[in-house]
């Protein structure tokens, strides 16, 4: 193996809750594609996003001392410790606002389009995620769910 060759890491050795923040973002992920109403439907997706960053910080980030660690929200704190990903912590942390004004129940937060297209990159970022902690992707689509369940 040269220097250049990084090995994969190892999906047994993963935190507990790495597994279970990639359950629930997956949950979240299935909620956002099945909801009628708009707003929800962005909020669901931004929060599967989200949970799928905590599942990679917690299989990645190692905590500081208390004294030096000054507070950071988890976007932050995911292009600190995963730099390949900061740019999709850069997207989702400006849909931060979008997503608390969706949650309060605003029906001109976001349209159909940007809940819709929240909800592809989510399920995309959530299988980059899966991805670069050596697991398998979830399937994306519904005929590549049923593809995998048959």
């Amino acid at each position: 193996m040269t220097g250049s060759e990084i090995s994969p890491p190892n999906p047994y050795a993963l935190p507990a809750t790495t597994h279970s923040y990639l359950a629930r973002a997956a949950e979240s992920l299935s909620e956002a594609m099945s909801c009628t109403e708009v707003p929800t439907r962005y909020a669901c997706a931004h929060v599967a996003a989200l949970r799928a960053a905590a599942a990679l910080l917690a299989a990645r980030a190692r905590p500081a001392p208390a004294k030096r660690r000054p507070q950071k929200n988890a976007w932050i704190l995911l292009a600190e410790v995963a730099p390949e990903m900061a740019e999709w912590a850069a997207f989702f942390s400006a849909g931060t606002a979008k997503r608390a004004a969706a949650e309060a129940g605003s029906s001109r937060a976001v349209t159909a389009r940007e809940a819709d297209d929240l909800v592809r990159d989510a399920d995309r970022f959530l299988a980059l995620v899966e991805q670069s902690l050596g697991l398998v992707p979830h399937p994306s689509t519904p005929a590549e769910r049923l593809i995998r369940a048959g």
